[in-house]
């Protein structure tokens, strides 16, 4: 049934199985236009509590969200310059990037943003993922409760490595950054550092040699863009001379020009 389908058509019948699935929005009033039916998709998916689907939903999921990476456009590893040691800078949508792995800014209970249609990227990557990636995100936190105790909560710069599921990435590391309350403090500092030092060693574990981070923490945790970028790429730098030969590339994603500009700044001093 999936491959006789149109986009359009499976993003309609999406929404009808996602509005009964719901519960609570099954008459919710399904929009015409096709950017109102996928704000409806997305808004759904984002709230949803992990579950399994059922398996003809989860396959017209699969194949609409294959088709939405497509129409987004993927973008390889070959597409973006190497600006120096391997490090690459790249500014746009992270679920677009086809590499071994891409950084996710989770938050503690690690099951993705619940908040429909927000733009952050833990719920851009939960939506192009599809609800597999929440679920999986669930069994592994319901097995560190049985380990840790009911109250688990993913401790800051302790990655958990998950499948990429319908992202054009293999997999996808969820990290919690440091939170910056009052001010900035040099404990915060080696917190951030530790979110990228933790990330590549678990990638190096896994045999993932590429790696595309976004900017952690500094977002809605609040962490000085500027500062941030510095650890970053501070960090990166160390950890590569230090590992010779273990990654093939290490990409900084931004999406805001101003962070660009401070990546952009950073890797090219000195060159």
């Amino acid at each position: 049934m999936t491959l006789k389908m149109t986009q359009d058509q499976r993003l309609t019948w999406l929404v009808e199985a996602f509005k009964a699935d719901s519960g609570e929005y099954r008459n919710l009033e399904t929009p015409r236009s096709p950017e109102g039916r996928r704000s409806v998709l997305r808004s759904l998916m984002n709230i949803r509590m992990p579950a399994p689907l059922p398996p003809e939903a989860l396959a017209v999921q699969d194949a609409y969200l294959t088709g939405r990476a497509l129409e987004k456009g993927i973008v390889e590893m070959k597409d973006i310059p190497v600006i120096r040691d391997g490090i690459s800078l790249w500014q746009g949508d992270i679920t677009r990037l086809a590499v071994d792995a891409i950084v996710n800014a989770a938050n503690s209970q690690m099951l993705g943003c619940f908040v429909p249609m927000h733009s952050c990227i833990d719920n851009c990557i939960h939506t192009f993922a599809g609800v597999q990636l929440r679920a999986e995100c669930h069994r592994q936190m319901n097995r560190l409760r049985e380990q840790y105790g009911p109250d688990y909560e993913q401790p800051t710069a302790a990655p958990m490595l998950t499948d990429g599921y319908n992202l054009p990435a293999k997999k996808v590391v969820h990290i919690v950054g440091p939170i910056v309350e009052r001010a900035l403090t040099p404990g915060l500092e080696v917190n951030l550092a530790d979110c990228y030092t933790n990330t590549l060693d678990l990638c190096r574990e896994n045999g993932l040699r590429s790696v595309a981070f976004c900017c952690i923490s500094t977002g809605v945790f609040r962490f000085p863009g500027k500062r941030a970028a510095e650890i970053a790429v501070a960090t990166v730098t160390d950890w590569l001379k230090s590992h010779p030969g273990a990654m093939d590339r290490v990409i900084f994603n931004v999406f805001k020009d101003e962070d660009k500009g401070y990546y952009a700044e950073l890797l090219t001093a000195g060159i």
